[in-house]
């Protein structure tokens, strides 16, 4: 394992080019799936269209500071060349999510004024197209799925000459450290949306810092398949970059497993819900009807449950654990290529057993923290002996500040958190951004957490989740909802007690195992909207919900509860891309079935 400590000579994101052809060139830079096969771009040819491009923003008259929205989906590099040939002429990015509604995008479009807007493919295209003729904007559209109309032919055609190019360098120079690079629009779990200003500053340091903590050597395979409208993705793009690491575009979010067995990659970032439905998947094996095979599986899930790097295994465990590696979890690295090592997670918080799981299986699974506003990341835990507790955020990074604020008897406060890659401010909204940071620079995160062991850090709850019960008693749903996820047949869930007599919850089963569990007891099986209503299925889940409930003290735990028939949907502005539940739009969705439950 390769740590890089040498001196990082770039201060500026588009320097990252740069950076990488002088250091670690690579003719397998950035590689994407095209007709049936791999195709690659060398560090070489990055810079040229990178390059090209930005010669193509000066010819048309784009100016310093303008806004170019795009709206990204996994699976191709332009991305990070478009991103790049703004940078380099001073124009500020704003990549948005495609399932961005109506309304939040013609707010996006009114607020920034965005000259220019490029969807990834034609139905993106027709869809935002439709939006944007509501609206009096000067707005051009275009978008990247070749032989189409209104593709945007300079991603691939531009030209650059001597004329342009002194430009482009001149530009270049007058780039400032604290100039913005991008604007990111967050909603998180409230709903509303604000425009996080990043700097290059911003940025470069997060950079940095995590350079000095990932175990990469150059042209190391690692996989890309989250979207580039999300920050955790972005960033480690840029970091990937940084390393001289070959970066390979997930085809697609459906094509992701298949892609991780021809990259073969040694590493990738990734959310929760990945390793989760991977997990998922492994537990449904117990339930099959080979005694044998059942039995096998589940004392190899719960030897791998008890792995812990930051102890010292013993003899008898370690033999147990090379056998459940043998017979069972290695089947998880081989579904993932047979090479992958590291998994970073982020973006919201992983269950600490699978975790373990998959460490035991031979991914080493850290988790991080961070938040748009802080570029994102603020503490993660690291790859080294000892320094690595699952459960935690882990230790804050070189040059971030992370202290609690206010902490009650439990220790736990507000985290807040002050360093160099602290945003710039809320675009255009003033009275947030001094709302956000203090005067003297801590950023208020609204996350609620304490140390554990002096310097790991350990996230509780969302400080405007917290509710009291009307009998005067705080609960932290997050915690609550993370407890509730250890049941097998429980996909996700919120629980609801805010000024009433006690908590409830709605429920997403996870319906394959649901439907598994029906066939295993000869419960005919009809369609998951009359599932959820079925006298057997409800009796199941109320038994987990007692199991549950065993373990937690008596003013939290679920006396009632609604089972979804479907799962909550990003369109429908339930969850967020990264599915973290919007808990005012579920309540308003569901208070029907809510108000029951109080009846």
């Amino acid at each position: 394992m390769a740590i890089v400590t040498k001196k990082v000579d770039f201060t500026r994101v588009f320097e990252l080019i740069h950076y990488q052809k002088e250091k670690y060139p690579n003719q397998k830079s950035l590689n994407y799936f095209l007709q049936g096969q791999w195709k690659s771009l060398s560090t070489e040819e990055i810079q040229n269209r990178v390059n090209a491009l930005s010669c193509w923003f000066i010819a048309n008259h784009f100016k310093a500071g303008e806004k170019i929205i795009f709206i990204p989906v996994i699976g191709s590099p332009d991305w990070m060349i478009l991103d790049f040939a703004c940078q380099q002429v001073g124009l500020v990015s704003v990549p948005v999510h495609p399932t961005l509604n109506e309304d939040e995008f013609n707010t996006i479009v009114t607020e920034t004024e965005a000259r220019l807007c490029i969807a990834l493919d034609e139905g993106l295209y027709f869809k935002f197209f439709a939006f944007k003729e509501k609206i009096n904007s000067g707005l051009q559209l275009f978008h990247l799925q070749p032989e189409k109309v209104n593709f945007f032919k300079p991603v691939q055609d531009s030209k650059t000459s001597h004329e342009l190019m002194t430009m482009v360098n001149s530009f270049r120079n007058t780039i400032e450290e604290d100039d913005v690079v991008t604007i990111l629009y967050t909603s998180g779990s409230t709903g509303l949306s604000k425009g996080v200003m990043l700097s290059h500053r911003n940025i470069v340091h997060n950079i940095k810092a995590v350079l000095t903590i990932l175990p990469l050597e150059p042209e190391d395979r690692v996989l890309s398949f989250l979207p580039f409208s999300h920050i955790f993705e972005r960033a480690s793009c840029y970091v990937y970059i940084a390393f001289g690491t070959s970066i390979y575009f997930s085809q697609s979010k459906e094509n992701f497993v298949s892609d991780f067995r021809t990259v073969r990659p040694i590493f990738c970032s990734c959310v929760p819900r990945v390793l989760e439905k991977m997990y998922d998947f492994m537990e449904e094996q117990t339930l099959g009807k080979n005694i044998l095979k059942k039995k096998l599986i589940t004392w190899a899930m719960n030897v791998g449950k008890h792995y812990g790097p930051e102890k010292k295994l013993k003899l008898l465990y370690q033999l147990e654990l090379l056998i459940a590696r043998h017979l069972v979890l290695r089947q998880w690295r081989q579904r993932l290529g047979g090479k992958i090592k590291y998994m970073a997670v982020g973006a919201a918080s992983l269950r600490p057993e699978i975790g373990r799981l998959f460490s035991a299986a031979g991914i080493y699974i850290v988790e991080g923290y961070g938040m748009t506003e802080a570029a994102p990341l603020i503490s993660m835990n690291r790859f080294e002996p000892g320094l690595n507790r699952f459960g935690t955020v882990g230790i804050s990074l070189p040059g971030i500040e992370v202290r609690i604020d206010n902490p009650n008897e439990n220790h736990e406060g507000e985290i807040l958190v002050k360093g160099p890659n602290v945003m710039k401010g809320y675009f255009k909204k003033p009275e947030l951004t001094s709302e956000a940071i203090s005067a003297d620079g801590w950023l208020h995160t609204g996350d609620i957490g304490k140390f554990v062991h002096q310097r790991f850090l350990k996230i509780t709850d969302r400080k405007k989740d917290i509710f009291k019960t009307s009998s005067g008693k705080y609960v932290a749903p997050q915690q609550l909802e993370n407890h509730i996820k250890q049941s097998l047949f429980i996909e996700r869930s919120i629980v609801i007690g805010f000024q009433r007599p006690y908590v409830t919850a709605l429920i997403v089963p996870q319906f394959d195992i649901v439907r598994s569990w029906c066939e295993q007891n000869d419960i005919h099986w009809t369609a998951p909207q009359f599932m959820v209503h079925n006298i057997k299925v409800r009796a199941k889940f109320q038994t987990e919900i007692e199991k549950l409930n065993e373990e937690l003290p008596h003013y939290e735990t679920i006396r009632k509860f609604v089972l979804c028939h479907t799962d909550w949907s990003i369109e429908k502005g339930e969850v967020t891309p990264t599915w973290k539940p919007i808990r005012n739009q579920l309540e308003k969705n569901y208070q029907l079935d809510i108000d029951k439950m109080y009846q």
